[in-house]
Protein backbone atom coordinates (compact mmCIF):
# COMPACT_ATOMS: atom_id res chain seq x y z
CA UNK A 1 0.00 0.00 0.00
CA UNK A 2 0.95 3.32 0.11
CA UNK A 3 3.56 4.48 2.58
CA UNK A 4 3.01 6.35 5.78
CA UNK A 5 3.02 9.66 4.96
CA UNK A 6 0.33 8.81 2.09
CA UNK A 7 -2.71 10.45 4.03
CA UNK A 8 -2.74 13.80 6.40
CA UNK A 9 -2.31 12.94 9.81
CA UNK A 10 -5.28 13.27 12.36
CA UNK A 11 -4.16 15.54 15.04
CA UNK A 12 -6.93 13.82 17.14
CA UNK A 13 -5.53 10.09 17.07
CA UNK A 14 -1.46 9.15 18.21
CA UNK A 15 0.75 9.07 15.40
CA UNK A 16 0.86 5.21 14.77
CA UNK A 17 4.47 3.54 15.53
CA UNK A 18 6.39 2.29 12.65
CA UNK A 19 5.42 -1.23 11.25
CA UNK A 20 1.82 -1.16 12.93
CA UNK A 21 -0.07 -4.32 11.82
CA UNK A 22 -2.97 -6.44 13.29
CA UNK A 23 -1.08 -8.03 15.85
CA UNK A 24 -1.81 -4.50 17.53
CA UNK A 25 -5.53 -5.58 18.55
CA UNK A 26 -4.96 -9.37 18.18
CA UNK A 27 -2.61 -8.95 21.65
CA UNK A 28 -6.20 -8.26 23.25
CA UNK A 29 -7.94 -11.04 22.21
CA UNK A 30 -9.77 -13.09 24.98
CA UNK A 31 -8.21 -10.34 27.41
CA UNK A 32 -9.08 -6.97 29.21
CA UNK A 33 -10.54 -4.32 26.86
CA UNK A 34 -9.25 -1.50 29.24
CA UNK A 35 -7.17 1.61 28.79
CA UNK A 36 -4.15 -0.10 26.33
CA UNK A 37 -6.94 -1.76 24.16
CA UNK A 38 -8.70 1.73 23.97
CA UNK A 39 -5.48 3.35 22.97
CA UNK A 40 -4.35 -0.07 20.67
CA UNK A 41 -7.80 0.34 19.00
CA UNK A 42 -6.63 4.39 18.20
CA UNK A 43 -3.39 3.76 16.58
CA UNK A 44 -3.88 1.33 14.70
CA UNK A 45 -6.96 3.03 13.13
CA UNK A 46 -4.69 6.13 12.55
CA UNK A 47 -1.81 3.77 10.38
CA UNK A 48 -4.99 2.39 8.71
CA UNK A 49 -5.78 5.49 7.47
CA UNK A 50 -2.15 6.19 6.96
CA UNK A 51 -2.34 3.47 4.64
CA UNK A 52 -5.51 4.39 2.67
CA UNK A 53 -7.65 2.13 4.39
CA UNK A 54 -10.28 4.69 5.52
CA UNK A 55 -12.79 2.18 6.10
CA UNK A 56 -11.04 -0.45 7.97
CA UNK A 57 -10.16 2.81 10.31
CA UNK A 58 -13.44 3.92 10.97
CA UNK A 59 -13.88 0.22 11.99
CA UNK A 60 -10.59 0.89 14.43
CA UNK A 61 -12.33 3.40 16.52
CA UNK A 62 -15.61 2.26 16.31
CA UNK A 63 -13.52 -0.57 18.72
CA UNK A 64 -12.30 2.08 20.21
CA UNK A 65 -15.63 3.10 21.21
CA UNK A 66 -16.62 -0.47 22.60
CA UNK A 67 -13.44 -0.49 25.78
CA UNK A 68 -14.31 -0.86 28.77
CA UNK A 69 -13.53 2.38 29.94
CA UNK A 70 -15.00 4.16 33.29
CA UNK A 71 -14.31 7.70 32.16
CA UNK A 72 -11.53 8.45 34.50
CA UNK A 73 -8.43 6.80 32.88
CA UNK A 74 -5.26 8.87 31.92
CA UNK A 75 -5.57 7.48 28.24
CA UNK A 76 -8.98 9.56 28.07
CA UNK A 77 -7.47 12.86 29.23
CA UNK A 78 -5.14 12.66 26.68
CA UNK A 79 -6.94 11.19 23.74
CA UNK A 80 -10.74 11.65 24.58
CA UNK A 81 -13.14 9.64 22.77
CA UNK A 82 -12.40 9.96 19.11
CA UNK A 83 -15.83 11.85 18.36
CA UNK A 84 -13.53 14.29 16.62
CA UNK A 85 -11.46 11.73 15.37
CA UNK A 86 -14.13 9.62 13.54
CA UNK A 87 -15.76 13.27 11.88
CA UNK A 88 -12.38 14.09 10.48
CA UNK A 89 -11.59 10.85 8.94
CA UNK A 90 -14.87 10.43 6.99
CA UNK A 91 -14.78 13.97 6.01
CA UNK A 92 -10.99 13.83 4.88
CA UNK A 93 -11.57 10.69 3.16
CA UNK A 94 -11.03 11.23 -0.78
CA UNK A 95 -13.26 10.23 -3.40
CA UNK A 96 -11.02 7.31 -4.85
CA UNK A 97 -10.75 5.86 -1.36
CA UNK A 98 -13.09 2.90 0.01
CA UNK A 99 -15.15 4.14 2.78
CA UNK A 100 -18.28 2.12 2.09
CA UNK A 101 -21.46 3.99 3.47
CA UNK A 102 -20.67 4.83 7.42
CA UNK A 103 -24.06 5.97 8.18
CA UNK A 104 -25.56 2.94 7.07
CA UNK A 105 -23.13 1.12 8.95
CA UNK A 106 -24.05 2.72 12.62
CA UNK A 107 -27.70 2.92 11.64
CA UNK A 108 -27.42 -0.60 11.52
CA UNK A 109 -25.06 -1.00 14.10
CA UNK A 110 -26.99 1.43 17.13
CA UNK A 111 -29.90 -1.08 16.37
CA UNK A 112 -28.58 -4.43 16.51
CA UNK A 113 -26.18 -3.85 19.41
CA UNK A 114 -25.49 -6.42 21.94
CA UNK A 115 -23.97 -6.46 25.59
CA UNK A 116 -21.97 -5.85 26.83
CA UNK A 117 -22.77 -1.75 28.04
CA UNK A 118 -25.53 -2.26 25.24
CA UNK A 119 -27.08 1.02 25.57
CA UNK A 120 -24.08 2.79 26.11
CA UNK A 121 -22.22 1.15 22.90
CA UNK A 122 -25.88 1.91 21.24
CA UNK A 123 -25.87 5.51 21.98
CA UNK A 124 -22.22 6.24 20.99
CA UNK A 125 -23.33 4.62 17.27
CA UNK A 126 -26.24 6.96 16.95
CA UNK A 127 -23.77 9.88 18.42
CA UNK A 128 -21.40 8.73 15.19
CA UNK A 129 -24.16 8.22 12.75
CA UNK A 130 -24.90 11.98 13.69
CA UNK A 131 -21.10 13.12 12.75
CA UNK A 132 -21.39 10.97 9.82
CA UNK A 133 -24.86 12.83 8.48
CA UNK A 134 -23.31 15.86 9.43
CA UNK A 135 -19.72 15.53 7.67
CA UNK A 136 -21.13 13.94 4.69
CA UNK A 137 -25.14 14.18 4.06
CA UNK A 138 -24.22 12.68 0.37
CA UNK A 139 -24.98 9.07 2.28
CA UNK A 140 -28.13 7.45 1.90
CA UNK A 141 -29.83 5.77 4.53
CA UNK A 142 -30.58 2.65 4.37
CA UNK A 143 -34.63 3.06 3.52
CA UNK A 144 -35.23 -0.69 3.78
CA UNK A 145 -33.85 -1.13 7.41
CA UNK A 146 -36.95 -0.06 9.55
CA UNK A 147 -35.47 1.98 12.60
CA UNK A 148 -36.62 5.06 14.49
CA UNK A 149 -33.33 7.45 13.79
CA UNK A 150 -33.35 9.95 16.67
CA UNK A 151 -32.67 13.22 17.26
CA UNK A 152 -29.55 15.02 18.72
CA UNK A 153 -30.78 16.08 21.43
CA UNK A 154 -32.26 12.25 22.20
CA UNK A 155 -28.56 11.19 21.22
CA UNK A 156 -27.31 13.97 24.17
CA UNK A 157 -29.51 13.26 26.80
CA UNK A 158 -28.79 9.02 25.96
CA UNK A 159 -24.96 9.84 26.22
CA UNK A 160 -25.46 12.00 29.70
CA UNK A 161 -27.29 9.08 30.89
CA UNK A 162 -25.21 5.99 29.49
CA UNK A 163 -21.66 7.90 28.25
CA UNK A 164 -19.00 9.31 30.65
CA UNK A 165 -19.23 12.38 32.64
CA UNK A 166 -18.74 15.34 30.09
CA UNK A 167 -19.54 12.82 27.10
CA UNK A 168 -22.44 14.66 25.38
CA UNK A 169 -20.85 17.53 25.94
CA UNK A 170 -17.59 16.44 23.99
CA UNK A 171 -20.23 14.97 20.85
CA UNK A 172 -22.05 18.29 21.22
CA UNK A 173 -18.73 20.24 20.25
CA UNK A 174 -18.08 17.89 17.72
CA UNK A 175 -21.06 18.01 16.08
CA UNK A 176 -21.15 21.86 15.84
CA UNK A 177 -17.51 22.30 15.03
Amino acid sequence: MSPLSARPFCSQLPRPRAGLDWRALHAHRGGARGEAFYFDCLEYGHALWQRGLAARALLCLDRAFGADLRGDEAVLQEWPLPYGAMKWLVAQTPPDVFVGNPRVHFQHYADRMNEPRRDQRRWRAWACWALVRGARPEFPADLRHKVVEPTTDEIAVALVRHGHAGEADLWRAVLTS
